[in-house]
């Protein structure tokens, strides 16, 4: 097991016990590669260089902040150490909120939440029943990576795992307004045939979320790729386009994707099918979650 990202108190009032926090994601197949000189083949190093050129050695290296043009003030390493906020070594709940309250645009990072040990396994198990129970979603402030977080801590969906899920979220001044962009989209009045027909398009593709089922499949054309030439083989042959046909009756694109994924079943229609009647023959994938798991599951 990797070693604890963060380690602190989690403190609701007068309640407080040792967590753990570890990062619940990894860059696991990503690629990398490195500049090469064309020419050569040999790899391309960088060099700490001044503004006249010289070379700087990395113990010379200080942080620095431009508070005028060409103006600087230096910043060193323990200085910064000697920042102490109460965010640095303890979690405090400021408040509880609803899990449908958070929407998508605000997380930013998922992490594992466990108790540091087990004697403050008890308390954890307390605090993460009683969230459970509620529906709520602990919110507080945590610091971390040179900055203060904001966190919010909550239950995952499955009732098997007795951890709990923290995620860093996004202050609101970091989000651009939605107005900005979305203002000049024009303003539709959505045809009811051609809404009763997207709707039975999304039913029939509907199903249960499966994560696994997802994989990344740019980094495995890459690979090949990457294999081919190792092995001096015929490189792999890309995919053809996706047709690019513009589509000039949305009433006939959606009548033929309907269409056609019904041929793909045993049961074959033909036209247009009406709302009220797809709503009585199709068999609708029911949520096995709450709202609230499902909002959780999603971030």
């Amino acid at each position: 097991m990797q070693r604890p990202f963060w380690s602190g108190q989690l403190q609701i009032s007068l309640v407080s016990f040792g967590i753990h926090i570890f990062s619940a994601t990894e860059a696991k197949s990503e690629i990398r590669f490195h500049q090469l000189n064309r020419r050569t083949g040999e790899r391309i190093r960088h060099k700490n260089v001044s503004s006249d050129e010289d070379n700087v050695e990395k113990d010379e290296i200080v942080k620095g902040y431009e508070y005028s043009k060409g103006q600087y003030i230096t910043i060193e390493p323990e200085e910064i150490e000697k920042l102490r906020i109460p965010s640095q070594k303890a979690f405090q709940v400021t408040q509880f909120i609803g899990v449908d309250e958070l929407t998508p645009e605000f997380f930013e990072k998922p992490y594992f939440v466990v108790p540091e040990n087990a004697a403050a396994g008890e308390a954890f198990a307390v605090v993460r029943k009683a969230l459970q129970n509620t529906g709520k979603v602990a919110l507080g402030k945590i610091a971390f990576g040179g900055r203060e977080h904001l966190l919010a801590v909550t239950v995952p969906p499955d009732e098997a795992q007795r951890g709990m899920m923290g995620y860093t979220l996004r202050y609101a001044a970091e989000l651009r307004s939605q107005a900005e962009y979305f203002a000049d989209i024009p303003k539709v009045i959505v045809d009811k045939d051609q809404l009763e027909l997207a709707e039975e398009l999304i039913q029939r593709k509907a199903a249960t979320f499966e994560p696994g089922k997802f994989t990344d499949e740019y980094e495995t054309a890459l690979r090949e790729l990457i294999g081919a030439k190792v092995s001096h083989s015929p490189l792999p042959k890309g995919e053809k386009k996706p047709s690019t046909k513009k589509v000039v009756n949305l009433m006939d694109a959606l009548r033929k994707s309907v269409q056609g994924d019904t041929a793909k079943t045993p049961a074959k229609r033909k036209g247009p099918v009406r709302a009220a009647e797809s709503s009585q023959k199709l068999t609708l994938v029911k949520p096995s979650k709450s709202r609230s798991s499902q909002k959780r599951r999603s971030a």
